[in-house]
């Protein structure tokens, strides 16, 4: 399959449509401050606005669609997911952690600010996103905002994004077979996107039928994503990714491209894509655009 920047101009238009209405969302919920604290909201503005594809957004926006959510409530919910994920970057570059000096082709956060800042910076974007889902302009029913809360939750915490991190982290001096792997990568990058998915559907009071369906979508177009990026850690391009190569590698980290190779764990990818896209047969054509998203991931180069 050609480049999606290439074969689908239409998916790339949409992704660049959400990336900047989400980002000026984000904008708007972290405006500067003159107020003594201000260092911190400059931090907190360098990690979560200057750059970034808003994949998770995207994904947000799109689910949302399928239950004719208001746009305003789902950009709500999808910026409140970007700071969530951007948090976790922040935390993810610090020394005790991945020790990366770059992040979206800039000093990480540590690096232009310093350490305490930098930690306080991703504490405190962690809890904008919950204050956010929280809102009354989030969505009026109560009921949908403790849903919304409770999901973010489960896929930030110990049994999502923070488990699959430690499990990241005991990798480097263990090692994993397949199985760990996978369930080391569902928890740090498939959960969120999971509930990127399954917002949408909380957001249009779904019902679980469709709901298992998104989740199952998410599932395998997470793996998916991960098995790419450790493609991409092998061979892909810094100015590209943003990031340096190899770093995986470096740390001693057991990855699909380790475990596999890199022709299989290709192959996997297309697997998994193939099987994300048979979720979506339930919402007939209205999720063509879920589906060419599947197919960019595979085909991502950063």
């Amino acid at each position: 399959m050609p480049s999606p920047r290439e074969a689908e101009p239409e998916l790339q238009a949409a992704i660049d449509d959400v990336a900047a209405t989400v980002s000026k969302t984000m904008e708007h919920l972290l405006p500067q401050t003159d107020d003594a604290e201000g260092y911190l909201y400059d931090a907190m503005r360098f990690s979560s606005l200057g750059g970034g594809k808003r994949l998770r957004p995207f994904l947000v926006m799109q689910s949302a669609k399928l239950f004719n959510v208001d746009p305003t409530r789902a950009k709500r919910a999808a910026a409140a997911l970007e700071f969530i994920h951007c948090y976790s970057l922040v935390h993810d570059d610090l020394p005790a952690m991945d020790d990366a000096d770059t992040r979206r082709g800039k000093p990480s956060t540590h690096r232009k600010f310093d350490e305490a800042t930098a930690i306080l910076a991703g504490d405190a974007l962690q809890a904008l996103g919950f204050e956010i889902l929280s809102d009354n302009q989030t969505h009026e029913d109560p009921r949908v905002r403790c849903q919304l809360i409770s999901a973010m939750a489960k896929a930030a915490g110990g049994h999502g994004m923070c488990g699959g991190q430690m499990l990241d982290l005991i990798g480097e001096t263990e090692e994993f077979d397949m199985g760990t792997i996978s369930r080391l990568q569902r928890l740090k990058t498939g959960m969120l996107m999971a509930f990127a998915c399954e917002a949408g559907g909380i957001l249009g009071k779904a019902d679980e039928a469709h709901r298992k369906a998104l989740r199952g979508y998410a599932h395998d177009l997470g793996l998916a994503f991960q098995v790419t990026d450790d493609i991409l850690d092998v061979e892909g391009d810094e100015n590209d990714t943003g990031k340096p190569a190899n770093q995986d590698e470096a740390a001693g980290k057991a990855t699909f491209v380790s475990t596999l190779g890199k022709d299989q764990a290709r192959m996997r990818a297309e697997m998994l894509v193939a099987q994300a896209c048979r979720h979506l047969h339930v919402f007939g054509d209205r999720a063509n655009m879920l589906k060419k998203f599947a197919h960019y991931v595979l085909e991502r180069r950063a």
